[in-house]
């Protein structure tokens, strides 16, 4: 239940622009897989999964930030455009709820971690 709140305060933050402060410092190349999840309903009501995709989707749509949560280890990594002030690119939003491989740059930031997406497989 703690994760959850932390998630959803997570989204808060990064809706009052905490993610260019994140991309500040350089970064490390990472590949990360795992099922993406919008943090508004994942973080507040824990839904996720195959009946919730076309709310994931919407969600991430209309800016919601969306959490990649990593396969066997459970950690979260909010994804982030390759560009400031752009949006996730398509090949993210239209996969929510499904598992897959986004490689990019890993910035950790005061306890939260982000991946800058370059790729999605």
């Amino acid at each position: 239940m703690n994760r959850l709140a932390n998630l959803g305060l997570l989204a808060t933050v990064l809706a009052i622009g905490v993610t260019g402060v994140a991309l500040a410092a350089g970064g490390t190349a990472k590949s990360v897989t795992g099922n993406l999840e919008d943090t508004y309903c994942y973080g507040t009501m824990g839904a996720k999964g195959a009946s919730h995709k076309a709310c994931a989707i919407k969600c991430a749509s209309k800016g919601i930030p969306v959490t990649l949560i990593e396969s066997g280890t459970e950690k979260s990594y909010i994804l982030l455009p390759n560009k400031d002030a752009s949006p996730l690119p398509d090949t993210v939003v239209q996969r929510m709820e499904d598992q897959v491989t986004v490689t990019g740059k890993e910035y950790s930031k005061n306890g939260v971690d982000y991946l800058v997406v370059d790729s999605v497989k």
